[in-house]
């Protein structure tokens, strides 16, 4: 006689998992009996719809760098975060606040198996990241989903907020950022200063646009840029020929090697460092131009990141 072995695995209310003979999925059960407090939820609205979350989300989940930099600043740890996309744990500038975070995976391929362990109340994460799998993690726990990341990280921000029941902190961050902003455009409008932004990956150099981090940021304060990078969009791939197009009173410079290809950022730039059409860049001659971070100008994304920045525009900008 055979004994058919039927198990399940509840977390927060859910089904997790099923023994009887069938693969892992992501099932609701019946929702627990909770207490008029703990049953209260407040709606929030994001790109994926609407999700009633809790009132005070105490277990969070970050799918994002953008997110990361933003919950902390909110004033709350997450429970759990991917990882940053320089192959470490956190960028430098998270990492003593994320020490004791475990990570869930990275942006494009978080682990559920590791989320679920986490036993979130609430997952903060990206559609242009994760818009995939929302559906099983709306499973495991209120799930909101900002539409894209970069150029939209102040609408984020004010999102995040909401799911956390922190707006009044999210406008706070906003307004003293506005102010700092304020300040530095009528520094940096009187200077009348052209800036030319450029990345640095293996294999291939891009110029950043108006609709980037950095780009918005840097005409947010008042600076110009050059003809070729003033234009609407993200970034636009450039080959050595097209280096002159970089000329500006200051260039800034930052360098993505890849997550685990294990390149020095030297590897990288040299061959763009070292190229003649480079050398002869007036703005090169002149000692303008600046090698910032990669996290800061354009990967993490999020609030302290862009101070973060405009601590690099004040300190090499200074008239």
């Amino acid at each position: 006689m055979k004994i058919r072995l039927t198990c399940q695995i509840f977390v927060m209310g859910w089904l997790i998992a099923s023994c009887a003979g069938q693969s892992s999925s992501l099932q609701p059960s019946p929702p627990p009996v909770l207490s008029p407090q703990e049953n209260y939820r407040r709606t929030v609205a994001h790109a994926m719809g609407n999700t009633a979350v809790p009132s005070q989300p105490q277990r969070v989940v970050v799918l994002t760098n953008e997110a990361t930099d933003m919950v902390l600043a909110l004033g709350l740890t997450p429970v759990g975060a991917v990882k940053s996309w320089s192959g470490e744990p956190y960028y430098d500038y998270l990492a003593d606040a994320m020490a004791e975070v475990p990570v869930v995976g990275d942006e494009l391929q978080p682990s559920l198996e590791q989320i679920v362990a986490l036993q979130p109340d609430l997952i903060l994460g990206s559609q242009v990241r994760q818009g995939q799998i929302y559906g099983q993690l709306s499973v495991i726990a209120p799930t909101v989903f900002s539409e894209t990341i970069g150029e939209s990280w102040q609408d984020n921000l004010r999102l995040y907020g909401q799911a956390l029941n922190r707006d009044a902190e999210a406008e706070k961050l906003l307004a003293d950022w506005d102010a700092r902003v304020a300040q530095l455009r009528q520094q940096f409008t009187e200077q009348d200063i052209q800036v030319s932004l450029v990345r640095f990956l293996p294999g291939a150099a891009r110029v950043y646009l108006s609709d980037s981090f950095p780009g918005q940021i840097v005409q947010e304060v008042g600076l110009q840029r050059p003809p070729s990078q003033g234009e609407e969009g993200f970034a636009q791939e450039v080959s050595f020929e097209q280096i002159p197009q970089m000329e500006a009173d200051a260039l800034f410079y930052f360098t993505y090697t890849g997550e685990n290809d294990g390149q020095a950022p030297s590897t990288v730039t040299n061959p763009w460092l070292s190229h003649p059409l480079w050398q002869q860049l007036a703005v090169v001659q002149t000692g303008n131009a600046h090698a910032v971070s990669d996290a800061v100008w354009t990967t993490a994304g999020g609030i302290q990141a862009a101070h973060l920045l405009l601590d690099d525009l004040e300190q090499y900008l200074q008239p």
